[in-house]
């Protein structure tokens, strides 16, 4: 990774107020700046815990009410993930402007953590109704810690050095996959063989112990991310609690009647997130376009940073199957015995880790060594084709196991590594150039909106296995999905050249 260096003082991220002090550069392991190893430890015991409730969430929901699980048919818990990851991106846009004009992003940040782990900690107690309320915390929490996370982390880098961050953020991507890769390991042994909320407690453990890494090492960070940069006054404040308040209060008044009613389904739920997952990426462009502190360039780059934001959308509707359609395929498709041993479904999430551990150096390499010559949309195009390809792959999977055959794991391994060059050709490089063109005081609400495309992916992909029906995903259902992905990426490597001359990047 580049060097990480302050901004230059004519850069808006260099100016150091008056009785502020810089970022401490005293090095750590491999001698990379202590607040690197501080961000480091945080994000890789944060993404522990995200991944491995993930790794067990449609395996618990699914399991029979006799086995402590939930009983939920195959598409409700599709559904019921599907509403989860979508809220976690949706809570990134609140959690952005908090971080921007309230807290700063290191106090978001905390404050993030907190609340994801009090929401685990809540789901790991052993009744089931604890499990709403926990992942609204999780998703509220991590709303506000990721986007503030990444723009604490894009502070310390040179804003022109497009190159060097790119490679940063694929080498940060691929340090916090080491908690990914043990995190289904770990939480789906003890979820899987011994009892569901144990993996749960273990999941809430690992949020607490990222809270004390980040609490202890942020004397690094000197006074970065330690106010907004651009503080809401308190009129500002005022007026977005009357707002919020003014919104959300008839909406809770209508679920609780539902629920009151025994009336209450998960796709009732899903409906009005899968309405903000449109309503909200719409009424947040909007807002910025019009704020009339952009200038014409910057107005011209977030217009057209809307087609990523869609194709970004199309990424992570295919990729979140991972969680449900390729999760079920596991345990009601695969051969999962191995030494006359059954290896427990959720391990098989460890794979995309795995996976992204080994690519994202190579990536990292072949994006510094490409340069300037290939830009963002090439990169997605990329990414996509890989994605499509995975797809492709499982369609050939799911034919071979039509008459209820277990195939073998390698179909699904395969899948899994060709979804892992997705996501790094996606996610890293997605959040590096959303960073790199956001207007001046709008960093973290921009990849709050980068966020907020996995929200309208995750509601997309969330209903595409019920529209399928109740049972595990076939031939048909993963062709279409990798049809979508082959002509998103056609489509972004024809236009790549008009997306890079106004994007710049």
């Amino acid at each position: 990774m580049a060097a990480p260096i302050r901004p230059p003082a004519a850069d808006r991220r260099t100016d150091t107020p008056a009785g502020e002090t810089a970022p401490r550069t005293r090095t750590g392991v491999l001698g990379r700046p202590r607040w690197f190893g501080t961000l480091f430890g945080t994000d890789i015991w944060e993404r522990f815990s995200f991944y491995g409730m993930t790794a067990i969430l449609v395996l618990y929901a699914t399991e029979d009410t006799g086995r402590s699980g939930l009983g939920m048919s195959a598409g409700d818990a599709s559904l019921l993930y599907g509403l989860y990851m979508a809220s976690v991106f949706l809570a990134s846009v609140p959690g952005g402007w908090i971080g921007d004009r309230v807290l700063g992003a290191r106090r978001a940040v905390l404050h993030g953590g907190v609340l994801i782990a009090l929401g685990h900690g809540s789901i790991a107690v052993p009744v089931d109704w604890a499990l709403y309320p926990g992942l609204f915390l999780i998703a509220c929490g991590t709303g506000l810690l990721k986007p503030n996370m990444a723009g604490l982390l894009s502070a310390f880098y040179d804003r022109e050095d497009r190159a060097g961050r790119d490679a940063g953020f694929a080498v940060f991507y691929m340090s916090v996959q080491v908690s990914a890769l043990l995190a289904p390991v770990v939480v789906g042994a003890l979820g899987e063989g011994v009892d569901w909320h144990l993996g749960f407690g273990v999941a809430a453990l690992g949020m607490a112990l990222g809270l004390a890494q980040f609490v202890r090492g942020a004397r690094h960070f000197g006074d970065t991310g330690r106010a907004p940069e651009r503080s809401a006054t308190p009129e500002q404040r005022r007026r977005v609690l009357r707002v919020t308040l003014a919104l959300t209060a008839p909406v809770v008044t209508v679920y609780a009647v539902d629920a009151a009613a025994g009336a209450f389904r998960v796709a009732h739920l899903m409906a009005l997130v899968g309405l903000l997952c449109v309503v909200l990426p719409v009424t947040c462009f909007w807002r910025l376009l019009r704020n009339p502190l952009l200038s014409a360039g910057e107005r011209l780059r977030v217009r057209t940073y809307i087609w990523l934001f869609l194709a970004s959308a199309v990424f992570w509707a295919l990729f979140l199957q991972g969680g449900s359609a390729f999760a079920l395929f596991a345990r009601h498709a695969t051969d999962r015995e191995l030494f006359g041993r059954t290896v427990p479904a959720s391990w098989f999430q460890a794979a995309i880790p795995l996976f992204v551990l080994a690519l994202a150096p190579v990536f990292a390499w072949l994006w510094t060594r490409a340069g300037n010559r290939l830009p963002t949309a090439a990169k997605y195009a990329i990414g996509m084709g890989a994605t499509a390809a995975a797809y492709l792959v499982m369609a050939l999977a799911a034919t071979l196991g039509g008459d209820g055959e277990l195939v073998s794991p390698l179909w699904l391994l395969l899948a899994f590594l060709l979804l892992a060059a997705g996501e790094v050709s996606f996610a890293p490089v997605g959040m590096s150039a959303t960073t790199a063109l956001a207007p001046a005081t709008f960093t973290s609400q921009m990849v709050a909106l980068f966020w907020l495309s996995g929200a309208l992916g995750g509601g997309v992909g969330g209903n595409a296995l019920k529209v399928s029906g109740d049972r595990v995903p076939g031939a048909g259902y993963f062709l279409a999905l990798g049809a979508a992905a082959l002509a998103t990426g056609a489509a972004l490597l024809l236009w790549h050249r008009a997306l890079t001359r106004r994007l710049g990047v």
